[in-house]
Formats: structure tokens, sequence, C-alpha cells
């Protein structure tokens, strides 16, 4: 089994869990006259296809990064990687979650507006205030960038919503 098989088989069983937290924020309570007119009682944020790329980290990660969020920028077959396709422009939000330690479910999570990423790399690259980010190496022969959260711009807003168990900025 390659690479990729091993780690999408083992990030998602945590689609489960990141279905209901995306969901909470994908819905809001409709106003009366919907209710009333329309039987309407939820209303989806925009009336479109939202486009959610999920990442889960393995436990640990969360207490020794607890302010960054990574970004897979280099596999060894040379296929596009997720930072491409989020610079290219796909992807509307990201979950970025971490494991519990027993790997049965997620501690500590963001929900980040891919837009209001792109805003900042652009804005960056123009002498606006600098994001921390870098570059790593794994092990495997892939690379991923990391992101300070708290380095990027007011607004937008990067971050969507997030657990209690991450500080958000």
């Amino acid at each position: 089994m390659n690479c990729y098989t091993v780690n999408r088989n083992w990030s998602d069983k945590f689609l489960p869990e990141i279905k209901d937290l995306v969901g909470r924020h994908l819905l809001e309570t409709a106003a009366d006259p919907f209710d009333q007119i329309q039987a309407t009682d939820l209303m989806m944020l925009e009336a479109r296809d939202m486009r959610v790329a999920a990442r889960v980290r393995r436990p640990g990660y969360a207490l020794r990064y607890p302010h960054q969020f990574t970004i897979r920028s280099t596999v060894s077959s040379g296929a596009q990687t997720e930072l491409s396709k989020i610079v290219n422009g796909h992807g509307d939000w990201m979950f970025y979650g971490h494991s519990n330690p027993s790997q049965t479910g997620l501690d500590a999570w963001w929900l980040i507006d891919l837009r209001a990423f792109r805003a900042a790399l652009i804005r960056h690259r123009t002498n606006s205030p600098q994001i921390i980010m870098g570059d790593q190496a794994n092990s495997d022969g892939t690379r991923f960038k990391w992101f300070d959260v708290r380095s990027f711009p007011a607004e937008p807003p990067l971050v969507v919503a997030a657990s209690n168990d991450v500080a958000q900025q």
C-alpha cells in the first residue's frame, strides 16, 4: 500500500467528526419571514457549493506547534500538492485538526477561510505585514509549508471557527 493510501485511510476515519464540526458553520437559523412563509428553519451561508479541504495531524503536534497549520507543498512523485491546488484558487475552507492521543477523535482544530489565506499570501508579496511561515521536510520525501495563524492580517479573518483547545490569535 502506498503512502497516500495509508495516510488517506488514517485521516478518513475522522471525516464523520469533521462533517459534524464544519456543518455547524455552514448553516444558520433562518429569519422569521423565511420560516413563516417558506417553511425554512435553516439556511446555508452561501447559495453555492462549499469546497472544504480536511487535514488531520497525528497526536503530539498540537502541543509542539499550537499556532501552526501545515499544507503539503512537495511530493516525491511530482504530483500537484494541496498547496498548489489552494494557491490556484481551489477550495473555500480548510479544516485543520489534531488527533487525540488515542487517535479516535479530534482534540484541537481550526476552520480556515482559504479566500482569506490566498488574500494574505497576495498581500504578503506586496510588503504588507509579513506572514510567519517556513518549509519542512518529512522523512517520506514530502515537504510542507507551515504557517503561524497569529501572523495573518485581522481582515479578512483567516479563522472561521476553532475548538476551545486552540488559541485563535
